[in-house]
């Protein structure tokens, strides 16, 4: 710190007082009963004023108005001592008082005190001067305190002693600097002294001949006023300078006066060390720190060798006072200079070593070394530079130059030295052959990159200049000087602060690439440039076939596809290839340059190469440049890819007329397939030869996919693919084409009536299903069609569809044991048992209608004749769907109804054991009841009588539907459930069933009848009529004496005729049930002449030909087996 007196005034009295105008550009000084207005820029006298009559002892300027805002009067208070001083805290809400007494009075703004604080010298320790702290960065409110006694303390607002030091003088006025960074005071010690705001003394300001009554501060700035006792009023400039001292990244400053703070540039850590004493001088060297206090050294270290650490300790102390200009530190040593002497000192303060020089030492640096024997670079005002290593006497000269040094640095490789000298020149020297390389003007600083030899940056003028190796000067703006330059960070101090500056080393990189130097651009690209700058380099260096080069430049930037192309021409080298040329070409087509690269190609040899680079960049119009020899196939390969290429841009017209011409057929197939262009398609399919079976198929598959089935069946039959072609009838559902294929050819009959017959269920259409199953040859899966329709049918109440579906699910089985001898006894049975079934379900159906619906289409007798055989038929387990409640009910009504009162009666008897829904529950309680009244039998008109022996049946038969006497099975007619006048027989052992009716045809003559039985046969019947003019059978017939049997026998005897009697039969007795294989045939003789009886010839369902006439008029088929009327089959 440096006081430089600006102005100097001296008047004739004493001065009390001085005050500053806010602004700082007037100073009111109190001198004797005078005031005087000096202006501080040059301390000119603008004005005196004469106004006061007695000495002026205070003069102040106002900031806010002269009084309170909230008093229109001045207040006055009493004090028990003179009050010698006073100050106000920056908020105005506090006043403290200096009394003369030694107390301290703090109070708040309306007089009343708040804090007393009594020095401990008392009334002998006047208080002299006071001032608050006006710093508003400190937490509390801080009162210096100057007294006679000789010491300067601090207080807290609360009154709580924070410091107190002893001075050598009485003071009489204290400052504090606008930021409160700072104090002054001055008295009897005729001079200023500046000190910290801690206390902390720091150095004189000014000597005076008198006593200092009062100093002050110029607002926000460094100067300082001072008046004495003998009228002299000085203006001084304080000067700060900077102490501070830089080793690579680290950066140790002096801040405050007391404290140094060390800066890593990198990182931007900071450590504070406080010193609590004046820092002199500071030094730092690796893991070293040194700073100079007044009366000692200390040395630090580093807590840790890691580059990053900031945690200092006391390492040595040298506890001596010395006067150097430059200090600097060494792993071991210290280094002071003293004008033109160097000398060197251990850690312990031996002086070691000396060197004089011959002229004043303007600039000194550590170089580096081994520890106890680092160098030193030294430069002189007579523009000589030594080196020094400090456990060596004798210092070498590196050079001369004529003019002094201001700065030096030393190259990485120590080969190069740059100096900037008082003119401002930055020279460059090599230190071997002391010849001057180059010199740039405008320089205040210069540095070399430490990471690299041929880089240096120098400072000056406001711009910062880099320079590598001779190539010109790259400049951009920055303020400060450089101190340092680490890669690509510069270091550069500013005023008082130091930064690191990223700069990038784009221009020195291209400008080694400019002349062709890539190793030397990739050292500068290491320092740090932009991706786009790596790139280029290595670019740049790919075309100048510096391989390694590229190939760490392009792993900078992750480019994987040009590292393996790098990768490829390193291979290709190893294996003997030397052809530059053929290395560039491959390099100019990654690149994009490809009339470059062609050219190349084409001047190795390898036009081949040009020509596939030209293919597959789709540029065909270059590539037939290189056909060779109008060569078929290359031009083939050539028109191919150019359609792929057309194909690619969305160009499908162009791209399939080019396949076409190429001859890649099923690409154009495929393309006209995809955009469905039927017509280009049917162009193609047509121009094909039938042995081009590929393309073909290609064209039917699209023909169906784009719903042309005619086209796919024209291209199927031109290759002669019938099996495709009954796949596509099939999948288009074109069946009539489809069966008439598959009567020209058999062996595709399971493939057309198997997915007929599964289309056909898809669609509900069940029965067909079940019949093109049948057709197909499907029998288990026809018999599981009609096996799910039936159950179906019996769970939805469908109980006619029921039986349609048992009886076709028995002639099913009937066909399985005709194909089948394993499964025969089986078929055969399920045969019976769903013949039954159906019998069953086509009965219950008018019983369920009858309970369910609300009127009735059938006759009593008919309702009767079906319950009556329903129940005889149901004595063991009764099949799904058939209710014992339905059937009993009904039989019980009709019974009743008909005077069955016995039989009704059963039925109702019955009832009462079964489960009754309750919608029947009253009725059948009153049916119950009211049966009683009637009498206990039956009407004998209702009575069944046996054909074969003539015996009346009990209406309620315990044998079921069979004779209780000759145990004949009855024969039903299918509609009104009558007994019908037929009886079964059997042929004798030995008689074929095709002989039995030749003999039955042959018509033998009968005595006593004139008039025969007329017989017509149609394709729907076989019907039997009597005319009526004819008599009985006489009793002379064969048949009737068959009919006789042994009375009270329990086994049934069937009647078995013979040959003689067969051909004494007329055929139109005789009613045949001619069942396919292998069953036999049934043989029927009707007794009655005068009824009519009709035989399905589908089914073998017996009817009333009345009945059946009537029925199949109504449903247009037999109402059991619904054959229709036109139907020629049997």
């Amino acid at each position: 710190m440096r006081a430089v007196l600006t102005w100097r005034d001296k008047v004739e009295q004493c001065v009390y007082d001085l005050a500053f105008k806010p602004d700082g550009t007037q100073l009111i000084v109190a001198a004797g009963n005078r005031l005087l207005v000096y202006d501080t820029s040059d301390g000119t006298l603008l004005q005196p004023l004469k106004g006061h009559k007695d000495t002026v002892y205070c003069v102040a300027y106002a900031k806010d108005g002269l009084w309170s805002p909230e008093q229109k009067s001045v207040s006055k208070h009493k004090s028990s001592s003179k009050i010698t001083c006073c100050s106000w805290t920056n908020d105005g809400q506090y006043l403290a008082l200096g009394m003369f007494n030694g107390v301290v009075s703090i109070r708040n703004k309306n007089g009343e005190e708040k804090v007393k604080i009594e020095r401990p010298g008392g009334s002998l320790s006047p208080i002299w001067s006071i001032s608050w702290n006006p710093s508003r960065e400190e937490r509390n409110d801080i009162l210096a305190v100057a007294d006679w006694g000789q010491k300067l303390s601090f207080y807290q607002l609360s009154g709580k002693q924070i410091g107190d030091h002893s001075l050598n003088f009485d003071p009489c006025c204290i400052s504090y600097f606008t930021k409160g960074e700072y104090i002054l005071l001055g008295g009897s010690d005729k001079q200023v002294s500046l000190f910290t705001k801690d206390g902390v003394r720091l150095g004189a300001v000014g000597e005076q001949t008198s006593w200092v009554w009062t100093c002050k501060v110029k607002p926000d700035s460094n100067y300082v006023v001072v008046g004495c006792q003998d009228g002299t009023i000085s203006f001084y400039q304080l000067i700060f300078s900077t102490v501070h001292g830089l080793y690579k990244d680290r950066y140790a400053y002096r801040d405050s006066m007391t404290d140094v703070i060390v800066q890593h540039l990198i990182t931007e850590q900071k450590v504070r060390i406080k010193c609590k004493e004046l820092v002199k001088k500071i030094a730092i060297y690796k893991n070293r720190l040194a700073i100079q206090l007044p009366e000692k050294i200390l040395i630090y270290e580093l807590y840790s060798e890691d580059s990053l650490d900031m945690r200092y300790r006391v390492k040595e102390k040298i506890a001596r006072k010395f006067e150097c200009n430059l200090l600097v530190v060494c792993a071991d040593h210290i280094i002071l200079c003293q004008e033109r002497r160097l000398q060197c000192l251990s850690f312990s303060g031996v002086k070691e070593r000396e060197w004089q020089m011959e002229s004043l030492i303007r600039y000194i640096k550590v170089i580096g070394g081994p520890p106890g024997r680092e160098g030193l670079l030294v430069g002189l005002k007579n523009g000589q530079i030594l080196k020094i290593f400090v456990d060596n006497l004798f210092a070498i000269v590196l050079l001369k130059q004529a003019t002094a040094v201001r700065c030096l640095d030393m190259s990485a490789s120590r080969n190069k030295l740059a100096v900037v000298d008082e003119n401002d020149m930055c020279l460059v020297y090599d230190i071997h052959t002391k010849e001057l390389l180059f010199q740039e003007p405008n320089a205040n600083s210069v540095a070399w990159n430490t990471q690299c030899e041929d880089m240096l940056c120098f400072s000056g003028g406001g711009y910062l200049n880099i320079k590598a190796s001779t190539f010109p000067v790259h400049q951009q703006k920055l303020q400060g000087f450089v101190v340092g330059y680490n890669g690509s960070k510069i270091f550069c101090l500013h005023v008082f602060s130091m930064s690191a500056v990223e700069v990038p080393q784009s221009a020195p990189m291209y400008q080694y690439l400019d002349r062709k130097m890539f190793r030397e651009a990739y050292q500068i690209a290491c320092l740090g440039v932009t991706d786009a700058d790596w790139r280029e380099l290595a670019m740049e260096a790919l075309e100048g076939l510096e391989f390694e080069t590229a190939k760490k430049a392009f792993t900078r930037v992750q480019d994987l596809r040009y590292l393996e192309l790098i990768n490829s021409i390193e291979e290709r080298k190893k294996r003997g290839e030397t052809n530059n040329d053929l290395f560039l070409a491959d390099v100019f087509s990654y690149q994009g340059k490809f009339h470059e690269a062609a050219k190349l190609y084409k001047r190795s040899g390898h036009e081949n190469l040009a020509l596939d680079m030209y293919t597959e960049l789709r540029m065909f119009e270059y590539a037939k440049d290189f056909l060779g020899s109008e060569d078929p196939k290359e031009t083939k390969m050539l028109i191919t890819k150019q359609a792929d290429w057309a194909r690619n841009i969305n160009e499908p017209k162009a791209a399939v007329e080019m396949y076409i011409s190429a001859g890649e057929h099923c690409k154009a197939i495929e393309i006209s397939g995809e955009h469905g262009w039927v017509d280009m398609l049917i162009d193609i399919a047509r121009k094909l030869d039938k042995a081009e079976r590929e393309p073909l198929l290609m064209c039917a598959h699209f023909f169906k996919k784009l719903d042309n089935p005619g086209y796919a069946a024209e291209t199927y039959l031109k290759i002669g693919d019938l099996k495709s072609l009954v796949q596509l009838h099939v999948e288009t559902q074109r069946w009539d084409e489809a069966f008439a294929l598959g009567e020209k050819h058999p062996e595709f009959k399971d493939d057309i009536y198997v997915p007929y017959a599964q289309w056909l269920a898809e669609n509900d259409r069940f029965e067909e299903a079940q019949k093109a199953f049948h057709k197909a040859g499907r029998q288990g899966e026809a018999v599981r069609v009609l096996e799910q329709l039936t159950h179906n049918a019996v769970v939805e109440s469908r109980f006619s569809d029921a039986a349609y579906y048992y009886w076709m699910l028995s002639m099913q089985c009937l066909d399985i044991a005709q194909a089948d001898p394993a499964q025969k006894e089986v078929m055969l049975s399920k045969f019976h048992h769903f013949q039954h079934l159906a019998e069953l379900y086509h009965g219950y159906h008018v019983i369920h209608r009858y309970v369910e619906e609300p009127f009735s289409f059938h006759l009593p007798e008919t309702l009767f004749n079906i319950s009556r055989f329903l129940l005889h038929s149901l004595t063991k387990d009764t099949p799904l769907g058939i209710s014992k409640v339905n059937t009993l009910f009904t039989l019980a009504k009709q019974s009743k109804a008909l005077g069955a009162y016995k039989l009704a009666r059963h039925a109702y008897d019955k009832l009462q054991g079964l489960q009754i829904p309750a919608r029947f529950q009253k009725s059948i309680e009153l049916g119950s009841l009211t049966i009683r009244s009637k009498p206990f039998h039956d009407s004998e008109e209702l009575v069944p009588l046996c054909y074969r022996c003539s015996t009346n049946n009990p209406l309620l038969n315990n044998l079921g539907n069979v004779c209780i006497n000759c145990r004949q099975p009855f024969v039903f007619s299918a509609s009104s459930y009558e007994v019908l006048h037929l009886v079964e027989f059997y042929l004798e052992e030995g008689i074929t069933d095709e002989e039995a009716v030749s003999l039955i045809d042959l018509e033998a003559p009968r005595l006593k009848r004139e008039n025969k039985w007329q017989e017509i046969t149609s394709n729907n019947a076989q019907t039997l009529r009597l005319d009526e003019s004819m008599d009985s059978v006489g009793d002379d017939d064969p048949f009737t004496a068959k009919l006789s049997f042994e009375q009270g026998g329990s086994e049934f005897v069937p009647v078995v005729v013979s040959r003689s009697v067969l051909r004494s039969m007329s055929r139109r007795d005789v009613l045949i049930k001619r069942w396919p294989q292998p069953l036999r045939w049934q043989y029927f003789r009707s007794l009655l002449p005068d009824a009519s009886i009709t035989m399905c010839p589908s089914c073998f369902q017996m009817f009333h030909s009345e009945d059946y006439e009537l029925l199949l008029l109504q449903h247009t088929c037999c109402p059991y087996c619904r054959r229709r009327m036109d139907d020629p089959s049997p």
